[in-house]
C-alpha cells in the first residue's frame, strides 16, 4: 500500500493497475464498495493534471478489499461533481489512505 505512480496519461495508470489485478471498474460497480466500505482501502493512487486546462484533471485509484482481495479501479475528474454518497466514501478512503502513508 502507499503507492503514488507518475505516469504520462490516465490510460498508462490504468492499464499499469490492470496488470497489477486491478480489474474491476467501480465506477460502474460502485455498489460493492457502498454497501461494504470499512473493508475496503485505497492501495494505488494516481493525480493527473493537465498541463493547462483544469478539466484535464483526473484521478485514479486502486482500490481492494481487505476481506475477499477483489481489486479495481475508481477514476474521477473532479469530486465536487460527484454525487454525495459516492464522494463521501472516495474522500473518506483518500482520508485514511494518507493517513496511513504519512502517520
Amino acid at each position: 500500500m502507499g503507492t503514488t505512480h507518475n505516469y504520462e496519461t490516465t490510460d498508462v495508470a490504468l492499464a499499469k493497475l490492470h496488470l497489477l489485478g486491478y480489474v474491476i471498474d467501480f465506477n460502474v460497480e460502485f455498489d460493492e464498495i457502498a454497501n461494504d466500505a470499512d473493508h475496503y482501502q485505497i492501495d494505488h493512487l494516481y493525480r493527473y493534471e493537465g498541463d493547462s486546462n483544469p478539466d484535464d484533471e483526473s484521478t485514479v485509484y486502486g482500490i481492494s478489499n481487505l476481506k475477499n482481495g477483489k481489486k479495481g479501479v475508481f477514476v474521477a475528474g473532479n469530486l465536487s461533481i460527484i454525487e454525495g454518497k459516492k464522494r463521501d466514501i472516495i474522500l473518506n478512503l483518500e482520508i485514511k489512505y494518507r493517513k496511513s502513508n504519512n502517520g
